[in-house]
């Protein structure tokens, strides 16, 4: 998992795989041949609804302000890299590998 999460200066960058339309919004795993973050969404994928689903999940599972997590790339597409602002990469790497352990 920790190729798909990295520090850069304050900020962990993450890269991200998106299913929307599932049945729950929940962390589905890691996928080492695409080296991301395997995110199950409840929203659909229609009117950004989706997206704004995903950063309100991150928000939540690393407790940060919601103004701290930011959608730089992949806005319509399945393949996604979202910024912490002001945060480190260990302590994201241990909230996602003990939320991979609980699934």
């Amino acid at each position: 998992m920790k190729d798909a999460v990295r520090q850069v200066e304050e900020d962990v960058i993450l890269e991200l795989d998106i299913s929307a339309g599932s049945k729950e919004t929940a962390i589905k795993g890691y996928n080492p041949w695409r080296k991301r973050i395997e995110i199950r969404l409840s929203e659909r994928a229609q009117k950004g609804k989706a997206n704004a689903e995903l950063l309100s999940f991150l928000s939540d599972l690393f407790k940060v302000h919601s103004r701290n997590v930011e959608l730089i790339f992949g806005s319509t597409n399945s393949k996604k890299t979202v910024k912490i602002i002001q945060a480190q990469a260990e302590d994201i790497l241990k909230i996602l590998e003990n939320e991979n352990e609980i699934r």
